[in-house]
């Protein structure tokens, strides 16, 4: 029996309408993910397309994940290679991993290096982020009262998400607050740019600037991908949307996925212009609508279609499901939250009593829109004596020992990402104070100096006190060691000098990772980490930074 048995009209349509584009609107619970992975198995073994030919993309990893694993059980003995399934970010970073330099420009001072990314750019997280708007803000003499670095950062990745530069955001700016946004953001993007830095918004712009200003790795790209299929279309931005059109090329064999009614993402710069002028954009497009519902029950459905048939701008579908009845839809305004949580464990309580009356496994969810809220159910439910698990909680990157660890990394691989080293430099501490710190941090400013090219000026002039300027020397050779193990150029001048140089650099690792041993008196923020994931993480530093020649003089 061929796999396409088991789809419904509707979707066995949307898999087999391959050339051209195709716009499919799928409901929510209508199987719009085995429309895909069907669609890609179904180009590879009734289509003969190449596989690595087909590029997906979705939203999260989860999802890439998902679908990957789905495609391989239906075609994963026919070749060796791949499609390409992957997140919009994770897609881009492979491309400028490849190609960012394509973007670099001469330099109008002789002898100097090109203007622009390298391909070792680091990406900034949140964290990251705050503090070079922190200190651009403190260079700046503007009062983080008055605006926080997190409104900042947020006002400046919805003028990315518009495709906007400092200069666009000042000119449509109506207030004086939107004006220093525009200031800051033009600062902030010359120390991510000095720091050979992307953030995440950044990946998607360079990306698009890549496509657009660099012709030959367009056509690369025009000629490596023959069939685009994106999910969630509703959800994607303006960067996105551009990117979709410039990997589209002259066949237009783009195949979007997605419900308008499921636009949740206006306020991070989802536009659903996207989808609702998908016509227009291609008007040879084909709509395709995936209508039977396999998730819900009649009520559930109707419930849902009565709220968003309110929608004005809608493409409009009519989703229907076998499923008939089921349980009637309640609503309860609760006074306040401690009534709310007490209402909620009251009817979990009563459902999963009766529920194991009638020999059933009753499973229950409570849905909150923010952490805050959890307190007041958690307490509920201890209340009742029901046993619940909290899904979400303290992620193990965001842990301070991680972060520092990834941050010696970073700055191995990327020695000018400035905010990284800033967060090493004195950690564990070494002797490297504030008042060395703001040394080089007025070196690098006055310099145009990144915060180890300061370092460097630092030592060569003897510009801070002879202790701080040996702990400096001493960093910058630990970096430079670590820098020369990773690319295999390390010296071995004798055996025991490198058993030193290596223990002393993993050394750093081992005091960093000291306060995760569960008999450390020291307590770090979030659960307890296990040793395996220590252990994890141990090793990866050690793939990273030794080579197999030197692993061996231990």
């Amino acid at each position: 029996m061929s796999f396409l048995d088991q789809l419904n009209p509707q979707q066995r349509e949307a898999v087999e309408t391959t050339e051209g584009p195709v716009l499919i609107l799928a409901g929510a619970g209508s199987g719009k993910t085995r429309v895909i992975t069907y669609r890609i198995a179904y180009l590879i073994e009734q289509k003969g397309v190449m596989p690595e030919s087909i590029l997906a993309m979705t939203f999260t990893n989860k999802a890439a994940a998902e679908m990957g694993e789905r495609v391989d059980k239906l075609v994963g003995g026919l070749s060796i290679a791949k499609p390409v399934i992957s997140t919009f970010h994770s897609f881009c970073v492979r491309m400028l991993r490849r190609d960012i330099e394509a973007l670099r420009i001469p330099s109008t001072i002789p002898g100097q290096p090109a203007i622009g990314h390298t391909k070792s750019f680091v990406i900034y997280d949140e964290s990251d982020m705050q503090s070079v708007v922190k200190s651009v803000m403190k260079r700046l003499g503007i009062d983080d009262k008055e605006l926080t670095p997190r409104t900042v950062l947020g006002r400046i990745s919805w003028a990315k998400n518009h495709m906007l530069d400092p200069q666009e955001l000042y000119l449509q700016s109506a207030d004086p607050k939107t004006e220093k946004v525009a200031h800051l953001y033009e600062e902030y993007r010359k120390e991510l740019r000095k720091a050979n830095a992307l953030d995440f918004d950044d990946l998607l712009l360079e990306a698009v600037r890549l496509l657009k200003t660099a012709s030959h790795v367009r056509e690369y790209y025009n000629k490596r991908f023959q069939y685009l299929l994106i999910d969630e279309y509703q959800d994607t931005n303006r960067p996105q949307y551009e990117l979709m059109r410039m990997l589209a090329g002259e066949h237009h064999n783009v195949c979007a996925v997605g419900d308008e009614d499921q636009s949740i993402y206006s306020w991070r710069g989802a536009d659903i212009r996207n989808i609702l002028e998908f016509e227009q954009d291609f008007p040879e497009a084909k709509i395709i609508r995936l209508e039977q519902n396999y998730r819900s029950t009649q009520n559930i459905l109707q419930g849902a279609s009565a709220v968003v048939a309110n929608n004005v701008r809608r493409k409009g579908k009519n989703l229907w499901t076998d499923r008939q009845g089921g349980a009637k839809i309640g609503y309860y305004e609760a006074p306040d939250g401690e009534n709310e949580a007490l209402f909620a464990a009251d009817a979990i309580a009563r459902y999963m009593r009766e529920a194991t009356e009638r020999g059933e496994s009753p499973r229950a969810a409570v849905l909150y829109r923010t952490n805050s809220q959890s307190r007041l159910f958690e307490e509920a439910m201890r209340r009742y004596g029901l046993k619940y698990h909290v899904v979400g909680g303290f992620s193990f990157y965001e842990r301070a020992e991680i972060k520092d660890m990834i941050s010696y990394l970073k700055v191995v691989l990327n020695p000018d990402d400035s905010i990284s080293l800033l967060r090493v430099i004195n950690t564990p501490a070494r002797g490297i104070g504030k008042g060395t710190i703001d040394t080089l941090e007025q070196l690098a400013l006055g310099s145009g100096l990144s915060m180890w090219g300061a370092i460097g000026e630092a030592v060569k002039g003897q510009l801070v006190p002879p202790r701080a300027l040996a702990s400096l020397k001493n960093f910058q050779q630990l970096i430079e060691d670590a820098r020369a193990m990773r690319v295999g150029t390390f010296v071995e001048q004798n055996r025991l000098a490198t058993q030193v140089s290596i223990r002393k650099s993993l050394g750093i690792f081992h005091l960093i990772l000291d306060p995760l041993r569960p008999s450390s008196p020291k307590r770090t923020q979030g659960p307890s980490t296990s040793l395996g994931m220590t252990m994890r993480a141990t090793l990866l530093l050690l793939r990273f930074l030794c080579l197999p020649s030197v692993l061996q003089t231990f």
